[in-house]
């Protein structure tokens, strides 16, 4: 009876983690985040002096310090004076060598990417891995190959194929190019998608023409991955969006990333920029053999040209209503990660959205557009603790989403 009663009281002990030694169990660090002003991604307004508890990885409290306790024993980080906005949300990205690239993501604040195709074991791996309070970089998901079938048959071997990989959704490509490559037939992605939804995965498709986007939205697409950029948005197309609530992700980004390197542009100066650039590749693009092919390749100027379209269906897509993704494409060579989505959140507010639109789209809407919103996209109880801290209100100007003072993930600090 003794002995029972000792091995219960060092159960007890464990439990409420008044134990240290070896093998005893260590309860996570509760932190208290005070005195930032807080955006916190509802459409509540920005809380002046707020109070952010964490626990487990996860926020406990968010609100007015007045309203939120600090738990006796908590770590105490101090913010007054910045600003916290939940961390941004990568709609559309790609991730090459996952334990780099997911750290240079969170260097910048994207603390979510949707890697959209060609990801392999590694990948999967940091997926599976990331539901954990000691996470310190970027959370992925993953949609494997980018799938190609000729056929119909191959469509719905291809998308059995890929579900078997427990990727979180599946990719397709119904584009040209300008007319140097193949096109998806429209019968062939309409199987794919009609086998995904048998499969309960959902449909992310890489558009540029305007016809396409109402042929994959008709077949039952569920994300737009790319803005349409060969003419304006047609009233159809937007309320083929709306009436199924699918969301558009405008990636004006990788526009500026085919024609911007014919010269040497500004941010090849910021430091921000630097500190997590490759170098040997920003040297290669400085080249002058290699802007001068630029200035005169054709697809990078109709490129130039799209970019303005996408940007005005932006506005128009915004006004009327459709939910909007932040999104970059970033990954392939001259797409550089994490400085790109800040620069793409600039491109949006410069298409004509708010600062507060903005940071809708990179935050709580990305979140709810990938169904992941019950764990991210805002900083309320519950939710994963991600989150940046600012040195300047991006409600003012959304630029100040570069003036990064730290990087939170699952309430860690980030290697920056």
């Amino acid at each position: 009876m003794r002995r029972v009663l000792h091995l219960f009281t060092i159960s007890v002990l464990a439990t409420a983690g008044l134990l240290t030694g070896p093998g005893a169990q260590v309860p996570a660090p509760v932190r208290a985040f005070t005195g930032a002003r807080l955006i916190d991604g509802t459409d509540r307004a920005p809380i002046a002096s707020a109070t952010i508890v964490v626990r487990d990885g996860r926020v406990v409290a968010a609100g007015p310090a007045s309203s939120v306790a600090v738990p006796a024993g908590a770590e105490r980080v101090a913010l007054a004076g910045k600003t916290v906005i939940p961390g941004l949300i990568n709609a559309h990205g790609h991730v090459n060598v996952p334990d780099r690239d997911l750290k240079t993501y969170a260097a910048y604040g994207v603390t979510t990417v949707f890697s959209l195709g060609g990801e392999e074991a590694p990948h999967f791996a940091a997926r599976d891995s990331q539901s954990t309070p000691a996470l310190t970089r970027t959370r992925i998901f993953v949609a494997g190959p980018v799938l190609a079938p000729n056929t119909p048959a191959e469509a719905r071997e291809q998308v059995a194929a890929t579900q078997a990989m427990k990727v979180d959704l599946i990719k397709i490509r119904v584009d040209d190019t300008l007319g140097t490559t193949p096109k998806m037939p429209p019968e062939v992605y309409r199987a794919v998608i009609d086998e995904a939804h048998k499969r309960g995965l959902r449909v992310a498709v890489h558009i540029f023409y305007l016809a396409d986007a109402k042929g994959v939205l008709d077949a039952g697409a569920d994300f737009i991955a790319h803005s349409v950029r060969d003419a304006a948005i047609s009233p159809e197309v937007i309320g083929l969006l709306k009436s199924r609530g699918i969301c558009l992700c405008p990636t004006l980004m990788r526009e500026v990333s085919t024609f911007v390197y014919e010269s040497t542009p500004d941010f090849f100066a910021d430091p921000l920029f630097l500190a997590h650039a490759d170098m040997q590749l920003v040297n290669q693009l400085k080249e002058p053999a290699q802007q001068e092919a630029m200035r005169r390749s054709a697809s990078a100027q109709r490129y130039k040209t799209a970019l303005d379209v996408a940007s005005r269906n932006l506005k128009t897509l915004s006004d009327r209503g459709v939910t909007i993704a932040m999104g970059t494409d970033t990954g392939p060579p001259g797409r550089f990660q994490g400085y790109f989505e800040l620069k793409e959140l600039e491109l949006m507010a410069k298409a004509g959205l708010t600062p507060r639109q903005v940071l809708m789209a990179a935050t709580r809407d990305a979140a709810r557009c990938w169904k992941v919103d019950k764990d991210l996209g805002t900083l309320e109880a519950g939710k994963w603790a991600d989150f940046v801290v600012l040195d300047a209100d991006p409600l003012a100007d959304i630029a100040n989403t570069k003036k990064i003072s730290a990087v939170y993930i699952a309430g860690n600090k980030v290697p920056r």
